[in-house]
């Protein structure tokens, strides 16, 4: 198998949920930097959201799978 091949299939095997962190990450970010000027309250808001973001997204998936248990 070529390297070329290799590296297509490598990818199309990829979870799209790899993404998610960096996705939360400069999500929280940009939105942070929209708000405030000064670099310390520019991060302290995006852990902040970084924090709001994957709890909401925790729940989400929780009521998912009790959903799926369920039904």
């Amino acid at each position: 198998m070529s390297l070329l091949a290799f590296a297509a299939r490598a990818v199309g095997n990829e979870s799209i949920y790899w993404h998610l962190p960096v996705l939360i990450v400069v999500i929280s970010l940009v939105y942070s930097a929209t708000r405030f000027e000064p670099w310390p309250m520019i991060l302290r808001e995006t852990l902040r959201w970084m924090l709001r973001m994957a709890a909401f997204l925790a729940v989400v998936v929780a009521v998912l799978m009790l959903l799926d248990w369920w039904i």
